[in-house]
């Protein structure tokens, strides 16, 4: 297994890596004895990996990295970086390898101050790996102040430092830092490779698989999670009755209600799991005496690990809100195509007998309109509109048509 096996759908993007992590090999040796630099190389110190959600931007990231810091002894035999065993591909694949940082968005913005020392390491020397590879998750969430701190180092890089940066298209990342990455564009995975993987790689029955990778439409994040969490299951379903319950004023309050309230217990459920951990390790880390008293002059401290956690807890939030939002409009999606006759294929064929109830009782313009009012909704919560009044006023919208 090389790191370049969990990547569905990306054989050209992982050529094109594997090709530079050769060349990134090479620049090592010449360096470390001294040698003359290749004229030519496929390696360059900052890239940009675009694409849709789901096509896997920071796994591919996250595998280039793993192939920079591979240190397989069969590189010596001719083998090829990234061999997906060793200790360097292993500890960056997972995240703990000393080399490799990343940063991603807690909340709506990536502040300058969690760029910052990021920013300084990336002009240290690797501690004990190749490269010093930094991985910026969410690049179109740079604000103002940590773009332009992103741009200064990458204008300006150290020898053995990589930056790979992470967005969904060229026109989210500032002209001025795009212009000095290599770019990569990422496309969406076909449904049958995101159910063969799902098979193959997560033992998932093919049946499942399959409406998985069919219900999520190529995105393999959201079919892994949904082929095999029953709850994420039960979301769903309960996103896709919710056309059906919007026929009167009270019905479209009481769904709003529903779905903010279900996203609000998603985000409670993961803070519960990652807040307590994260500040019982503060604590120890700050020697916090036995009965939990912090020792004094580290009330900021906490008090920075707090803000932190409520942001990650509003950004989970909305995330969980866009996520019901995108099969929200994969429905109405599927209602347009049979009023068109359309043959593409449904993504929620489970739903058949309501789509075709929808497609029967309404028009192609009225569903259009209920696409469009999806949408503004999700403007609206990328604006921080309370998530409450956005989604009253789309419910409301798919009413009226």
């Amino acid at each position: 297994m090389t790191v370049w096996d969990d990547l569905v759908g990306q054989e050209k993007v992982s050529e094109q890596l594997a090709a530079a992590a050769r060349d990134a090999d090479a620049l090592v040796t010449a360096v470390a004895a001294d040698a003359p630099l290749p004229e030519t190389s496929k390696m360059t110190h900052a890239w940009l990996f675009t694409g849709p959600p789901g096509a896997g931007r920071t796994q591919t990231a996250r595998a280039f990295a793993a192939a920079l810091q591979c240190v397989s002894p069969d590189r010596a035999l001719g083998g090829v970086p990234g061999c997906g065993f060793c200790d360097g591909c292993h500890t960056a694949l997972i995240g703990t390898h000393a080399d490799v940082s990343t940063v991603a968005a807690v909340g709506a913005e990536i502040l300058v101050k969690d760029m910052r020392d990021t920013v300084r390491k990336s002009y240290t020397s690797p501690a004990n790996g190749r490269w010093q590879v930094i991985l910026v998750e969410d690049a179109e969430r740079l604000n103002e102040k940590s773009a332009n701190a992103v741009l200064k180092a990458v204008e300006e890089p150290a020898p053995r430092t990589v930056w790979l940066l992470c967005a969904p298209s060229l026109e989210d990342v500032l002209p001025t830092i795009r212009s000095r990455c290599r770019h990569l564009n990422l496309r969406t995975p076909s449904v049958d490779a995101v159910a063969d993987m799902l098979v193959r790689r997560e033992g998932i029955e093919p049946g499942v698989a399959a409406a998985a990778a069919r219900a999520t439409q190529g995105h393999v994040d959201r079919a892994r999670r949904l082929a095999s969490d029953p709850a994420a299951r039960e979301r769903r379903a309960a996103v896709l009755k919710l056309p059906l319950r919007v026929e009167d004023i009270g019905g479209c309050l009481k769904a709003a209600q529903e779905l903010v309230d279900a996203a609000a217990e998603d985000a409670k459920q993961l803070a519960e799991e990652m807040d307590g951990k994260e500040t019982d390790e503060l604590k120890a880390a700050m020697g916090a005496s036995q009965g939990g008293r912090m020792p004094r002059g580290t009330a900021g401290v906490m008090k920075d690990l707090e803000e932190m956690q409520k942001r990650r807890r509003t950004r989970t939030q909305r995330d969980s809100l866009d996520l019901a939002l995108t099969d929200l409009t994969g429905f109405y999606r599927d209602v347009l195509a049979l009023q068109l006759g359309s043959r593409i294929a449904l993504a929620n064929a489970d739903a058949e007998d309501t789509l075709e109830r929808l497609a029967r009782g309404t028009s192609p313009e009225s569903t259009l309109r209920r696409i469009e009012a999806i949408a503004a909704c999700r403007d609206a919560l990328d604006r921080n509109v309370a998530p409450l009044l956005a989604v009253e006023a789309m419910t409301m919208a798919l009413r009226s048509g």
